[in-house]
């Protein structure tokens, strides 16, 4: 029997919505479907799925305000990212609508014929989205495998469930055939597992946990499925005492802060070359206390809520090192915590070798690039990340060194939806978004002509 989930607001503790949960049977209901309309889908035309995915992107852009409200609704996202995340699936949708017709093969040079090579579509494509970035994730997984001609099957987490919802409904709208984009609400013990289980889904993509990946990667060796993976990360901040450091410390909050901190590529280690740490510090402080907190739902608000009560409980847990200082926060209902600068003894504090997944961020001197290197690849870790400093060599020598998947130079960027983005070490496997996505949603066939 089919179970039920209550949606909260996490800014008010409030009730938004009770959505259905998915079983056994109506999982594997949705998968079916989806494996016969892969039949369909894989064939319609190249321009043709293009125009339709050019028109799902055209749809998304259309009720970008409906879907921004639904997600600070429902995450508590600040205004600002939610109107950058409704942006951000019609961008992606229109950047993939180009593929179809440029899945191009290659011819081979061989002896006795003809060699050429194709991009087949996989199947049906499991794909299981995390709570902290429900619309944008969502996108990054679903627009690359339809373009490929796969159908999709969407597990939303439990506790943000409504934009992949409305998202469902918005590709029907936008033109694009019943069953080939199916969400289906319900646990990840329940809709999750059984899409690793079902030998009708032919490849997992999941963005979540490392924990749950190991699980998820182990459960699909025994189909050989296909997987790609986006996990943890502990990211390093890296800041060189020849860098503009009032930038570098003004830009810091950001990046570790935004989303409440509930965001993979948090740069959640701040490494600090020692003969800046005072002037940094000093710039930081500032920063921090100037970064609002408040009902997101504001156009000044630069963080809300932390999404749950047990999520809340688990940052509060690292609190107990020294405190640098903190921002502030609202009281009341709602889930919320100030950001908060800590200062561990060391690299073995437990702030600074585990992911928080909270407005926290760990603060540590270094002396030269030997020490920034080896600090910044200590942990299992190494998705994202950060190096400030005006010398090009060691900024090109550090980007090098640093074992992680997406750097940036004198920002804090992580994410453009043109460029490749994944994980080295347990951050993850494969890579989403850019040019290469489609490699993890096609499989490459070799046919050789003979010239007999």
């Amino acid at each position: 029997m089919s179970t039920s989930y209550d949606v909260i607001n996490p800014a008010t503790e409030e009730i938004v919505k009770n959505v259905p949960h998915l079983d056994i049977e109506q999982t594997d209901a949705v998968i079916a479907k989806a494996a016969k309309a892969f039949d369909t889908w894989r064939h319609i035309a190249p321009g043709e799925r293009a125009r339709l995915l050019r028109s799902f992107s055209q749809v998304v852009t259309d009720h970008r305000e409906e879907l921004a409200q639904l997600e600070i609704t429902n995450a508590g996202h600040t205004r600002s990212n939610a109107l950058w995340e409704a942006d951000n699936v019609a961008n992606v949708l229109m950047y993939y609508a180009a593929s179809p017709e440029r899945l191009f093969g290659k011819q081979i040079p061989v002896p006795g014929g003809v060699d050429i090579t194709f991009k087949e579509p996989i199947g049906v494509v499991g794909i299981i989205v995390p709570w902290n970035f429900p619309m944008p994730i969502a996108g990054w997984g679903f627009a690359p495998a339809l373009a490929g001609g796969n159908t999709v099957v969407l597990k939303p987490a439990e506790y943000t469930p409504l934009t992949a919802i409305r998202l469902a409904e918005l590709a029907l709208l936008a033109g694009i055939p019943e069953s080939v984009f199916n969400v289906l609400p319900g646990k990840g013990s329940v809709v999750g597992n059984r899409f690793v289980t079902h030998p009708l889904v032919r490849k997992i993509a999941f963005t979540g946990s490392t924990s749950v990946g190991k699980s998820i990667m182990a459960g699909c060796a025994d189909q050989i499925k296909r997987v790609t993976l986006e996990l943890g990360g502990k990211s390093s901040n890296i800041i060189f005492a020849d860098a503009d450091i009032a930038k570098a410390a003004s830009g810091a909050p950001g990046a570790v802060f935004d989303n409440a901190g509930q965001d993979c590529c948090a740069r959640s280690r701040i490494l600090v070359q020692r003969t800046a740490f005072d002037a940094f510090m000093e710039h930081f402080e500032v920063a921090v206390k100037k970064f609002r907190v408040e009902d997101p739902n504001l156009a000044t608000a630069d963080m809300g809520p932390l999404i749950s009560k047990k999520q809340f409980d688990v940052v509060e847990s690292y609190l107990d090192e020294e405190i640098a200082f903190t921002g502030t926060a609202p009281t009341g209902p709602g889930y919320w915590m100030a950001p908060t600068v800590l200062l561990p003894k060391n690299t073995n504090s437990k702030s600074w070798r585990e992911e928080i997944f909270g407005p926290v961020v760990s603060v540590l001197t270094f002396e030269d690039e030997a020490d920034a290197i080896a600090m910044a690849n200590e942990g299992e870790y190494g998705l994202s990340g950060s190096i400030w400093s005006r010398d090009v060599g060691r900024a090109l020598r550090m980007s090098r060194a640093v074992e992680t998947g997406a750097l940036s130079i004198n920002s804090n960027s992580s994410v453009r939806f043109w460029t490749p983005f994944g994980g080295f070490k347990q951050s993850g496997l494969g890579r989403g978004l850019g040019p290469d996505a489609l490699d993890s949603y096609t499989e490459l066939k070799n046919v050789f002509i003979s010239n007999d």
